[in-house]
């Protein structure tokens, strides 16, 4: 077997073992520039990432959720509600060494119901009901950014990216945490919460302990882009449990009932 031969052996074999991917998702682009995605998860520990190119100068762009409470995208699609309350996050570069962007206070351009920098997305987005309380769980999250190419993450707000929390220069050793590929922090509820291996799935709560089981699907716009623009393919990743944090399920559970506080 001569070497080229060999190399295209090895590489079927490589892609023959890479696990199965069943979430999916669909990014397009309409006349104004505004990219609209779409997509579902299997598990919580799902992960959605679209690259995106900024041209022309500074510009001031908005990511909109619709995923959990439901309405009409910038592509006229109708999203219905029920799917995951979400995190959204820019990055700048592409990839696993794709770096968190920073505010001017220093913190991670992000915005989830589980952390103070929750960006309420509603309207346009839609509220559900949980317990008699009128729930925001989407996010609307601005940011003016230079020339560059960028990645929107968007995560289960329980599945959270260490670059967003514990974030940049967390006094834990080794250093962490800035780029997409330091991995998740997975404190999304368990079937069996006793037992590590027992599956996880999605759920949102109010303040008074009300719960609703949401599912796998998200929706998301970035908008403000200029017409020329064009997305990079986008992605979605299963993260295995080896980037898992440990020790985050009681952090969570006492910074969401604050929190969640301002959703009202």
């Amino acid at each position: 077997m001569n070497k080229l031969a060999m190399l295209l052996f090895g590489l079927v074999a490589f892609l023959c073992v890479q696990p199965a991917r069943a979430d999916s998702s669909l990014c397009t682009t309409g006349g104004t520039g505004a990219i609209s995605c779409t997509g579902n998860f299997d598990t919580p520990e799902g992960v959605f990432t679209d690259s995106f190119t900024v041209t022309g100068g500074p510009t001031a762009i908005t990511i909109q959720t619709y995923g959990f409470g439901g309405g009409t995208n910038a592509a006229g699609q109708t999203i219905s509600p029920g799917g995951f309350d979400s995190l959204v996050a820019l990055f700048s570069g592409t990839g696993p060494s794709a770096t968190i962007l920073l505010d001017g206070g220093g913190n991670p351009i992000a915005s989830a119901d589980n952390f103070s920098l929750f960006s309420p997305g509603c309207p346009p987005a839609g509220t559900v009901s949980i317990g008699g309380d009128s729930v925001c769980g989407d996010n609307a999250l601005s940011a003016t950014l230079p020339n560059g190419t960028y990645t929107l993450l968007l995560t289960d707000a329980n599945y959270v990216a260490q670059a967003v929390n514990p974030g940049p220069g967390a006094q834990v050793s080794p250093p962490c945490c800035s780029t997409i590929g330091d991995g998740f922090a997975d404190l999304s509820p368990q079937v069996d919460p006793t037992d590590p291996n027992s599956p996880r799935f999605f759920q949102t709560c109010d303040t008074n302990g009300s719960c609703v089981t949401d599912n796998g699907n998200f929706a998301v716009d970035i908008l403000g882009l200029p017409p020329a623009a064009t997305p990079e393919p986008a992605t979605l990743l299963l993260l295995g449990s080896g980037l898992l944090g440990i020790g985050w399920g009681s952090r969570k559970r006492a910074s969401r009932i604050i929190v969640l506080k301002n959703r009202f």
